[in-house]
């Protein structure tokens, strides 16, 4: 058995396509099912049933795949070591960043990062929360950026910043002649949201739960970005909350529809987040470092209440 073997074993049973997982690990598809082949007849079993399309795993083949990420995992623990040791920071570095966070940070950090550490290869994917703790746990990503806390176990939290939420309320709204708002003052009933499956979203709901009972049917205007948001909200269609770093591009007309809360102000933490086994530590600490730098001057806000972005339960 090798850790090769093991690589490839995972490969297809992440593409369920042998063609597909050879193009992957960058060697021809006979090659690989060469490997494969040896691995079980080594084991004296099948880890994959070939007579399914697509190739599906074999009840033992799961469990084999599960500790094949485990094992690989912790031998490239032997080369994080080593680059930890020499003090080299470099190599490929998966990254993901939730999308109401992408267009804003990004541009804050990414060229300084890059002229810092140009030996790191950077493959940035913007995902949902879900797709990310999905991706971290199957070590599909090196680490993420994303609204937190997320109470998973298996992913450790370093936080970046918090940032409060602002509103975005037009003139024809009730809440537009009064200065700082409340959170007493929301409503679900006339407030634009994002679409399902965005955190932010989330947070925003659970913000509005601890004000009134509300029904899911009254949320019948959504979207999937914040510009959207704004423009329907100036057509007098509701008000609307942004994260305090979406607030900062908007222009001087529009800035006057903002609305901040009184202290405490609501707001998110966001974090990198990376698995617990914690490889290439010593990329997502330069991340880190590189990251809350640029945010320092950027958010002064100190009073807030920071809003969860899990559901709460519902109680009985």
């Amino acid at each position: 058995m090798t850790i090769t073997q093991l690589r490839y074993v995972l490969a297809v049973a992440e593409h369920q396509n042998f063609t597909k997982a050879a193009e992957k690990t960058f060697v021809t598809q006979p090659t690989l099912s060469m490997q494969i082949q040896k691995l079980e007849e080594e084991l004296d079993i099948l880890i994959f049933d070939r007579s399914k399309k697509p190739i599906e795993l074999t009840e033992v083949g799961r469990k084999l795949v599960q500790q094949a990420r485990n094992i690989v995992n912790e031998s490239e623990r032997i080369q994080d070591i080593v680059d930890q040791q020499k003090g080299f920071i470099g190599g490929e570095f998966k990254l993901g960043v939730i999308p109401t966070v992408m267009p804003t940070l990004l541009p804050m950090f990414l060229n300084n990062f890059i002229k810092k550490y140009p030996k790191v290869k950077l493959k940035i994917e913007e995902l949902t929360t879900e797709a990310i703790i999905e991706r971290l746990q199957d070590g599909h990503l090196d680490a993420a950026i994303a609204a937190t806390p997320l109470q998973n176990e298996n992913i450790k939290e370093r936080v970046l910043y918090y940032e409060p939420f602002v509103g975005y309320i037009p003139p024809s709204h009730r809440l537009n002649q009064k200065g700082k708002i409340d959170i007493s003052d929301l409503d679900i009933d006339d407030m634009l949201l994002l679409e399902d499956g965005h955190c932010f979203r989330d947070g925003i709901v659970n913000l509005c739960k601890t004000q009134k009972s509300y029904d899911d049917d009254h949320f019948q205007l959504e979207s999937g970005s914040f510009e959207t948001l704004v423009k329907l909200s100036n057509e007098g269609l509701g008000m609307t909350l942004l994260p305090y770093l979406h607030t900062l591009d908007i222009n001087e007309k529009e800035k006057r529809n903002l609305h901040y809360f009184n202290e405490p102000s609501p707001a998110r933490e966001v974090s990198l987040i990376f698995h617990k086994s914690e490889l290439k530590m010593q990329i997502i600490e330069a991340l880190h470092t590189t990251i809350a730098g640029v945010i320092k001057g950027a958010i002064t806000f100190q009073n807030v209440q920071i809003i969860s972005p899990l559901p709460k339960i519902k109680s009985d």
